[in-house]
Order: structure tokens, then sequence, then C-alpha cells
């Protein structure tokens, strides 16, 4: 009599996202789940048994309703702190890649200190300490940030950003990003995680509503114009900047979160590859595709904190490291525009 065979078993991953009802998380959350399995550090893909979304903003309900994925509400620092009610570790029950996005951004933590001490360095300790106690060694992909570069008198910033160049942050925004990277690095060499650091560009476009980023204005002056709304944009026209689209952005993470150890390459953070571009080219794209109309509903009002923090960051990246994980720049700024109109469906 022949033997039955049992039927195949189906190996399953968990995952978590903070900031899971953000841009960048909710994006990443639905491309995980339409693709439906996960590469975790270079083994072989599995089927995504639980995405797990933390954030103190409210989940869209198209995640919400998925039934692979677990809610939870709050910020980290009561989700995985150590006081009451904190440290909850069944949140990252079988959690095995863990995107760690949420933050306060760049304008709002140069506003107020306490904030971003709060929200980025203190929520990540948290989780990093809950990383710890779980015994798993998850892998921990961090959203770093290219604020933590930038020029001072002893220390110029140099012409083109390389793999080697040492942060210098010229914000708190940046300099808490560079305590996050360190203290992720210092976890994984001593085995508590496997974490990797993946530094991105401004992200460009953003739909919705305008967020605290000083960087926020290179989406703003796309978005709304196209919205018949106008929108101010606080720097010159030959500002430089380092751009990325949505879609380039959650491919530098999911590089972050699947590649294995012998390719990320040590515990240094890696510098997503960059578009490089001034404003004016940003609004020149945008006259191509919408005309001039369109732009002149942009309104050219300097505002000195920003121009100051723009002008602290760097625009110019040789991503070697990125580029030996599969990572590459968008082509050009006709491309990211034309993204974000075919997503929105804007029509002139």
């Amino acid at each position: 009599m022949a033997a039955v065979s049992e039927p195949a078993v189906t190996a399953q991953a968990g995952v978590v996202i903070t900031g899971g009802a953000g841009f960048l998380g909710s994006r990443l959350a639905r491309q995980l789940l339409a693709t439906g399995t996960i590469s975790i550090g270079g083994e072989p893909a599995r089927a995504i048994s639980r995405l797990t979304l933390v954030d103190q903003a409210q989940v869209p309900g198209d995640l919400a309703a998925d039934e692979r994925v677990s809610v939870v509400s709050g910020g980290l620092g009561s989700v995985f702190g150590s006081g009451p009610g904190g440290r909850d570790l069944g949140i990252l029950d079988g959690a095995e890649l863990i995107f760690h996005l949420a933050a306060a951004v760049s304008a709002e933590c140069e506003a107020d200190f306490d904030l971003g001490m709060r929200a980025n360095v203190h929520a990540t300790e948290s989780l990093l300490e809950s990383c710890r106690a779980l015994g798993t060694g998850p892998v921990v992909a961090f959203a770093s940030s290219i604020a933590v570069f930038g020029g001072s008198a002893e220390h110029p910033l140099p012409a083109v950003i390389e793999d080697s160049t040492l942060p210098n942050p010229q914000s708190s925004y940046g300099a808490q990003k560079v305590i996050c990277e360190q203290l992720l690095a210092d976890y994984t060499r001593k085995g508590f995680v496997r974490g990797r650091a993946m530094r991105l560009m401004t992200v460009s476009v953003r739909p919705g509503r305008p967020n605290g980023a000083a960087t926020g204005f290179l989406s703003g002056i796309i978005r709304e114009p196209l919205a018949g709304q106008r929108a101010i944009c606080p720097v010159e026209p030959d500002v430089p900047v380092a751009l990325a689209s949505p879609a380039k952005a959650i491919a530098a993470l999911l590089g972050a979160g699947t590649s294995s150890d012998e390719a990320w390459g040590g515990r240094s953070a890696v510098n997503m590859p960059a578009l490089s571009v001034t404003v004016a080219d940003l609004v020149a794209g945008l006259e191509r595709a919408a005309g001039p109309a369109t732009t002149a509903l942009i309104d050219w009002v300097p505002d000195a904190l920003t121009s100051r923090l723009m002008a602290s960051w760097p625009a110019r990246f040789e991503s070697e490291r990125a580029a030996g994980l599969g990572l590459t720049p968008d082509p050009d700024i006709d491309s990211i525009i034309a993204m974000h109109i075919e997503e929105t469906g804007w029509r002139q």
C-alpha cells in the first residue's frame, strides 16, 4: 500500500512595522500584503502570517480589515516602554523582521527638542530593549536619514557623500538619527538584534496632507499646484536636493530587511541611492507635465529656518553599498512626477 504523503507545510514569518499608519509605513504594508511573502535576512521567502502595525495614528481601513494585520495603537514609548503597561512582548511574538519607521520629523524636532528626544531616541531605545528581552535576535530595519550629514567650519560638507563619509549632523533631528544608528549597531554587535540602518533621501512626491518635515515643500510644490492650490517654496530655485520616489524608498527599506548579513556588509548605515536635482529642476519638470499655469501657483517666500536646514544637508551621493544590494536611483524628475500623477489620477 502506497504511503500517503503529508500536505506541504508553508513556513511563515511575522513582520512588525512601527509607524505603520504613516505614508511610508502604510505603503510598505500594502506592498508586503500584496506580495504575501518575505525573505528575511537573505533566507528563503516565507508566507507572511502576521503583519503588526504599531502607530498612535489610525491605521487605514483597508489595512485594518486584512485578516493578516494586527493593529497596536499607541506611541512606542508606551507600547514598548519599561513603565506600567509597557514592554508588552506579545506584540513582538513571532516577529522576525521589524521595520522601524516611527519618528518625529525634522522641523518639529528642531522646534521641540524634547519631542524629538522622546519620539526618536527614547522610543528607539525602548523598541531595542524589547527586542533584546525577546531573545530571538530579529532583523531590525531602521529608517534613518541623510540629515545625519552636514557641514561645519571644522568639517565642511564634501561635494559628494560616499559610504565612508562620517556623519556630522547640524540639526537635532540629524543628531537623533545618528544616536539611533549607533544604538542599533551596538545592539547588533552584542547579538540582541540584526540591525540594518538605511538612510533615506527626501521622498517626493508624498500624497495627502503636509507633515512637519523641513523638506515637505519638495512634495508640496508638486502636489498642491496639481490640485489647483497655491504652494509656498521657502528656498531659492538653485538649492540642490537629493530625492527618491516613494517606490524607491520602499525598495530601499525592503533591501535592508531582506538582504543577507554578508550582502549588507557590516553594522554601519547604508546611504540609499539619490536623484540629485535643484528645486528649479523640480519646478521645470512640473511645468513639462502640467503647463505654466500650474507652476504659476508656486509662491517663492524664503524661510530662514528651512533654508538653513536645507543648506546643511548634502545633495550628491555615491552609494556603492546600496548598489551592491541592487538598489538604483530614480532616472529623472519627470518619472517621479509621472508616478505621482498616475497614482493620484490627475487630469489636465
